[in-house]
């Protein structure tokens, strides 16, 4: 029994991290999905044009577009790099695929450890019963 409970306490702990990667993930495609629906609204514009540039937080700042063609992206340890629009684009939404696929990844990962840590518990409560003991709470 008290293997099974030290293999439970792993899970628990597994299910932790993986949560925490998890947010990580969600926020990271979540920032993805904004800079493509912002990149997407300033096509086509022309300079000085008034527009509402997120900032995060449902926060915006009002701005006028000084070159709508050539974005800073983003590509690394802090590195930026600027580049026509649509290359800018293509890279995001590739991003946001990789990103998809991380969370898919994750979540099935985190899905498991649950179930896994939900068979242990249950095996655990059975054994306890066959014992002569009441249900196993774990804390």
């Amino acid at each position: 029994m008290r293997q099974m409970l030290v293999e439970i306490r792993y899970l628990e702990n597994s299910a932790r991290v993986l949560q925490s990667r998890l947010d990580i993930v969600t926020a990271a495609l979540s920032e993805t999905l904004t800079a493509i629906s912002t990149l997407e609204g300033t096509r086509g514009k022309s300079v000085d044009t008034e527009t509402l540039l997120p900032i995060g937080s449902g926060s915006f700042v009002k701005a006028k577009l000084a070159d709508s063609q050539n974005i800073i992206i983003g590509v690394g340890a802090g590195v930026c790099i600027e580049k026509p629009l649509e290359d800018s684009m293509k890279d995001l939404r590739l991003r946001s695929s990789e990103l998809e696929k991380a969370r898919v990844n994750v979540t099935q990962q985190l899905s498991q450890v649950l179930n896994q840590a939900e068979d242990y518990r249950a095996h655990l409560n059975d054994m306890a019963r066959k014992r002569g003991g009441g249900p196993v709470e774990i804390v």
